[in-house]
């Protein structure tokens, strides 16, 4: 897959390097191009990366694809926007982001793989096996670190009880020491931050908007689970529940920042099984 950058005359007679640098190419990635005949062009010729750019020229690379997760096309996934860079799908519960010793052929991986054959699967950002909602795929390990640090999430939950004002959450958390898998809130952990706004409460549930400004496993399911308000299904930080089947979560909204600086939002609307539980 070849990438396309157009120098502007801000960037007149800097290295074909640090140009590249400045849109967001990685020096790993500028590392491995170099090995290649054609890895990075200028105006359709090889260059170094010493050498300078002008005003007008156009700077290609051309990225390889090594490794494919096995492909299975029965799986289904919405996808909600698409561009040559990436795509954002909409993640059903129950299915993993990643193979693991127990999905080995059922996660969106398989599917991604499926979908696009030539293309290796590098996930932005990840939720659990049981969380739904929009999950972003890069194409290309340029975009795969162009859009790591460059995704906004808004989550949408239902607590257990009524939750009248909006609050941050603000506990460290770190892994419980006899499990590998559960977190608690722990003096001893990793900074977290959980801000949140409640959307609509019958009473006995609510229904809450929620941003991170850190991204801890868990972070969201222990923080609420802490105060006193687990999220809805969750049968490990709180209990099993007749009105669904999981721990009642989705992430329902982007907001992407593209390479060349313009915003994308993308959206996903509540799945059926919360919705069954509050009315909105």
């Amino acid at each position: 897959m070849k990438m396309k950058f157009i120098v502007k005359k801000a960037d007149n007679d800097i290295t074909v390097g640090f140009f590249l640098s400045k849109n967001n190419v990685s020096k790993r990635l500028i590392t491995k191009l170099k090995r290649f005949e054609k890895g990075i062009t200028k105006n359709g010729e090889h260059c170094r990366t010493i050498d300078l750019v002008k005003e007008g020229d156009i700077v290609e690379i051309s990225i390889a694809d090594e490794k494919r997760l096995e492909p299975n096309s029965e799986l289904c996934v919405p996808v909600i926007y698409e561009n040559d860079g990436f795509v954002v799908f909409d993640k059903p519960p129950f299915m993993p982001v990643h193979p693991s010793i127990k999905h080995q052929g059922d996660t969106l991986g398989n599917f991604f793989s499926a979908r696009y054959p030539d293309l290796t699967f590098r996930p932005v950002n990840r939720l659990d096996r049981d969380t739904s909602g929009l999950c972003v795929v890069a194409k290309n390990s340029f975009f795969a670190t162009a859009l790591q640090f460059s995704t906004e999430k808004t989550y949408f939950a239902i607590v257990e009880g009524k939750i009248s004002q909006s609050g941050t959450i603000d506990l460290p958390i770190a892994r419980e020491k006899e499990s590998i898998i559960t977190r608690i809130v722990s003096p001893d952990g990793q900074p977290a931050v959980t801000h949140y706004k409640p959307i609509k409460s019958d009473g006995k549930h609510t229904l809450l908007e929620i941003s991170l400004e850190t991204g801890r496993t868990h972070q969201i399911r222990v923080h609420f689970s802490h105060i006193g308000h687990p999220l809805v299904g969750d049968d490990l930080y709180g209990e099993k529940s007749g009105l669904i089947s999981r721990q009642a979560l989705h992430c329902g909204r982007l907001e992407i920042t593209l390479p060349d600086g313009e915003k994308l939002t993308v959206s996903s609307s509540l799945p059926n099984d919360m919705k069954n539980i509050i009315t909105i």
